[in-house]
């Protein structure tokens, strides 16, 4: 099947028109504004939004991708319904993902909202999609990593919808809710804009869809010829 008679093409293409009309509403500031002002994020330093959200959400992930991981050996009951190339996949999945989204972040010149002269810091703001304009900042800001810590496990829906659609949409809805919420932590730190967030679940997405395709790919040389 052509990718772009496939809905997830166009639901992915529907996101990226709809990320490009928040880029340019002007949003990202407004929101900026209701956690923070001249004087800096007033909860940049909250024990909950820090200590619980920020390093426990990463955490968190990493002992969830890590018990992923075991589970190719050892799938407890409900993932025995994921043959293993589908569990590969799941793991694969969402390392991709972060590898992405760090890979991107480490070439962007784009700083921190609480970096910038809006909220106390020396940097201008500067559309993030300029890569080669500095902004007087530290950079590196674009887009979420630690949002990523949840929407990477979007990439598990690829996998999952082969063998459970219940299991597939209960799986996407808390990849994305845990996403979501650690990138609002972030956001009333001052750590990010809400374009870094929703730009980091759409790579996500985009990541999981292509190691499906290489999984598909993969899967269709390793079955046996008909006859």
């Amino acid at each position: 099947m052509r990718l772009w008679r496939s809905g997830v093409f166009w639901v992915t293409a529907g996101a990226f028109v709809a990320l490009l009309a928040w880029d340019a509403s002007g949003g990202d500031l407004w929101l900026a504004h209701l956690a923070g002002d001249v004087n800096g994020f007033r909860w940049r330093d909250s024990f909950w939004l820090t200590t619980v959200l920020h390093q426990g959400g990463k955490d968190a992930a990493w002992l969830l991708w890590l018990a992923l991981l075991l589970a190719l050996r050892w799938p407890p009951a409900f993932m025995r319904r994921l043959d293993r190339l589908q569990r590969w996949q799941l793991v694969l999945g969402v390392l991709a993902a972060v590898a992405v989204i760090n890979l991107v972040k480490y070439a962007s010149h784009t700083s921190c909202p609480w970096s910038l002269r809006d909220f106390g810091g020396s940097a201008r703001h500067v559309s993030h999609w300029l890569w080669n304009r500095l902004d007087g900042g530290p950079g590196h800001c674009f887009p979420a990593a630690h949002a990523s810590a949840g929407f990477a496990f979007m990439t598990g829906w690829f996998a999952w919808r082969q063998s459970g659609s219940r299991i597939a949409a209960a799986w996407l809805a808390a990849s994305v809710f845990a996403g979501m919420l650690l990138g609002i932590a972030q956001q009333l730190r001052g750590a990010h804009f809400m374009s870094h967030t929703l730009w980091t679940a759409w790579i996500c997405w985009v990541a999981g869809w292509l190691v499906d395709v290489i999984f598909k790919a993969a899967r269709s040389r390793l079955a046996p010829a008909p006859g």
